[in-house]
């Protein structure tokens, strides 16, 4: 892991200059409290008192009244011990004070250190009321969260395309070993076979691109309906459902969005292949609806298909999951149909939503937000 540090000269500690800031204030406030008694007792004691007139039958204890000379040479020492007693516990009392405020900041420091050294298990959980520590705090052990969980979902995606990737490589080499090992073996067989498993491979390659591309979250911002990119995917894939005997019925109103119709087609066409490959061996059919709602436009792709349970469709967006099992047919896809739409969803601000039928099969809800009025054209 390569660490960028910048090189910086050395400075004074955030503590010393808060510990600082705190004695310059409370010397300050000592300051104008001794203005203060200048400004409105001292300076009114005459530079010098005239005698006190004597009066018959009255003692005068002292010849002599202290003057502004006398007040100040008893004031300034008084004075000088205050400021200097303000200053010291000026400076302890910043000290401390400030400590205890940037304690959350250093452990927030040293969580931040490692994770840049990639320790991702860690978490902040700073105690206390809330403030802007503790908000900083929580959002940076949500960071973690996040980063956590997507360096682990990276890992398992990179481990199975890497599994994936390799099966292909593996059936070819196998193939070819056979081949060398039987010169007098059917070369058309071993030619269809090695074509099946190079355009299998060409198709997860291709999946994994769309796949990297959807989940970058940068996508072009145009008008887009959904019923006429379910439209489009209905007329694409008829011909494969009507081989595989799966009746598409389509049915919606207009459902304007931004994002990227070239996305937002694969989305649907995915949906809607899945829903014909993973449907009854015969007499299955598929339901295409889009609606419109207050914030969002909405597509639904149900069919039907054998009993699933919540638990098994909850896996069904993540990479490489194809059904109830591991299927290998001439449609069966690479196991990134769903994984796709729901990065392209989450790229246009949407979300996607599974759910098992009642009666058997899945349906699926993708909701994207609704185009502003004046998008249209």
């Amino acid at each position: 892991m390569v660490r960028e540090t910048l090189e910086r000269e050395p400075g004074w500690s955030v503590r010393l200059k808060l510990a600082l800031s705190y004695a310059a204030l409370v010397m300050l406030a000592g300051s104008l409290l001794l203005a203060v008694v200048w400004v409105f007792l001292l300076r009114y004691v005459p530079e010098q008192m005239n005698p006190l007139p004597r009066i018959p039958g009255q003692f005068r204890p002292s010849p002599h009244s202290p003057d502004r000379s006398d007040l100040l040479a008893a004031f300034v020492p008084k004075a000088a011990l205050v400021m200097t007693f303000l200053l010291i516990f000026g400076l302890a009392a910043g000290w401390i004070l400030a400590g205890s405020m940037l304690g959350p900041l250093t452990r927030i420091t040293t969580a931040a250190r490692l994770t840049a050294e990639g320790s991702l298990a860690h978490r902040i959980r700073l105690e206390g009321k809330n403030d802007e520590f503790r908000e900083l705090a929580d959002a940076f052990d949500t960071m973690l969260a996040r980063l956590e969980a997507h360096d682990a979902e990276q890992r398992r995606f990179a481990a199975n395309a890497s599994h994936e990737l390799r099966t292909p490589l593996a059936i070819t080499q196998t193939l070819l070993e056979v081949a060398r090992k039987d010169p007098g073996r059917d070369a058309d067989e071993l030619v269809d076979r090695l074509h099946f498993v190079n355009a299998r491979a060409i198709d997860l390659t291709e999946a994994l691109l769309l796949l990297s591309r959807a989940s970058q979250g940068a996508v072009a911002r145009e008008p887009v309906d959904l019923s006429l990119a379910a439209e489009e995917a209905t007329e694409t894939l008829l011909p494969l459902a009507e081989k595989r005997g799966v009746t598409i019925e389509t049915n919606g109103e207009p459902a304007p969005t931004i994002g990227s119709y070239t996305l937002v087609l694969q989305l649907t066409m995915n949906l809607l292949h899945n829903a014909i490959v993973h449907n009854l061996p015969a007499l299955g059919t598929v339901w295409v609806t889009t609606k419109v709602h207050a914030k969002t436009v909405a597509l639904t792709v149900e069919n039907t298909g054998e009993h699933l349970s919540h638990q098994l469709v909850s896996t069904f967006t993540e990479p490489f999951q194809r059904g109830t099992q591991r299927i290998r047919t001439d449609h069966a896809g690479v196991g990134l149909g769903l994984a796709i739409v729901k990065s392209i969803a989450q790229a246009h601000h949407g979300d996607v939503s599974l759910e098992p039928r009642t009666g058997g099969g899945l349906r699926v809800t993708v909701h994207l937000p609704i185009a502003p009025p004046d998008s249209a054209g």
